[in-house]
Order: structure tokens, then sequence, then C-alpha cells
């Protein structure tokens, strides 16, 4: 990686049987990328395509043991997510180009104040509170696509206190991960340091502070922690 871009980015994640360490740049996400989810959450896959919101960089959390339970919420809900970390980026990439600038994989969670996130929906207001928080973008150790290729099928899960709540499969993606960079580079100009977190499937529900959570990708690896005491 730039070692300017090292020496700048305020979160670092491990990857897999190495000692360097994968500079966060910018997070992007990915909302109602499976039709299971966007069913769940009201809305007909049929009619809406998946869209992109961000996180701030610190909103990353490297391997936690555990993070709080955030202020000003009673719905705090889990997401776990496919994670896309890139080494090289552009604008308006083509499938193939886009694929190039993978460097690996992890499994990440996308932590939401659904209530907050609800709240400012339905008055047309931004979702930032609702997503952006701190710690809200737990993610595992990365690991490179030389390693485990690319991904595009297997199963993503996600319990707590050892009950399945999340399943899904990767191939269950309404865009894949290539459709997912082109058209966020037509947006914006994609570099390394950049995550992409893919979309969840169904399940998405409450946890309270204590609770136990393992989430998995198959062929990526998995991220466990628990949900700590609330910051208020």
């Amino acid at each position: 990686m730039p070692a300017t871009l090292f020496e700048l980015s305020p979160v670092h994640l491990p990857i897999r049987g190495e000692h360097a360490l994968f500079p966060v740049r910018r997070i992007y996400c990915v909302g109602r990328n499976y039709a299971d989810h966007a069913r769940e959450m009201g809305h007909d896959p049929a009619l809406e395509q998946p869209f992109f919101f961000s996180k701030p960089a610190y909103a990353a959390v490297a391997l936690p043991d555990s993070v709080p339970y955030p202020s000003q919420t009673t719905d705090l809900q889990h997401e776990v997510e496919l994670v896309v970390a890139l080494h090289d980026g552009g604008r308006n990439l083509d499938a193939a180009r886009a694929r190039a600038c993978i460097y690996g994989y992890g499994v990440g969670l996308d932590l939401t104040r659904r209530d907050l996130q609800r709240a400012a929906r339905d008055k047309g207001q931004p979702w930032d509170m609702g997503k952006g928080f701190d710690f809200s973008a737990p993610v595992s150790a990365l690991v490179p696509a030389a390693e485990c290729g690319h991904p595009r099928s297997g199963r993503i899960e996600l319990a707590v206190n050892g009950r399945l709540r999340q399943q899904g499969d990767l191939s269950d993606m309404i865009l894949d991960v290539e459709a997912l960079l082109v058209r966020l580079s037509a947006l914006v100009e994609l570099k390394a340091g950049d995550l992409l977190f893919t979309g969840t499937p169904a399940g998405v529900s409450a946890l309270q502070p204590g609770d136990r959570i393992e989430a998995s990708v198959a062929g990526v690896g998995r991220l466990d922690l628990m949900i700590g005491p609330s910051l208020e």
C-alpha cells in the first residue's frame, strides 16, 4: 500500500497470515442487495435497485472482542455482509478492471440504529446517524484474493447466542461484486484502501448488551464478538 495512505488512514485491518495491515480509506455500503432482505424491510426488489451509502472510516473496528451498545437507540440491529477491500481503483470501471482492483475479502457487520434510521427516512432526512455511528462497522481479518479467490457463491450467516438468525448465499445478491464496483465507480473515483460492504440477507433483528454474535462467510472467514454495555 502507498505509504501516504497508510499514514493518513485512521483504521488498519489485519490481513490473515501476514504482518502487514490494510489501511482503510473509505467505507461504502449497499442497501437492499438481497431480495429477501428488501422484502422484509417493506420494499419490492423488482421495482427498486440496490443503492449506495457510506460510513466514515472511523466506524470500522478491526477484529473486536466486543463493541459497545450505542447511545440514543433502543433498536440496534445486526446485518452480516461480505466485505470487499480494494488495492486499486479508478472511474468508470468495467467488470474485468473492477475485479483486478480487489485485494481481498472479509466478514463485516453493518450495525444499524434502526429506530434512528426509520425516523430519518420518514422525515426524508439522511441516514447518517442510523448507520454511521462509532463502532458500527466491525470487520474480520482480510483474506487476499490470491488465497481465497473471488467467492461469488457460498453460505453467509449470522447467529446470536448460538441461534441462527441470518442465512443466505452470496449468489443471492441482486448485483454481484463486479456489478457493484462498476456502478459505484461511475459515481465516485475508487481508490486503494476503499471497503465495500455488499449487502445483507434477511433475518436482521435486534441486539442487546451481552449478546454474542457469530458471523461467517464460506471461504472467507468469520467474525465473533460481543455487544458490550451501553455508552449511555
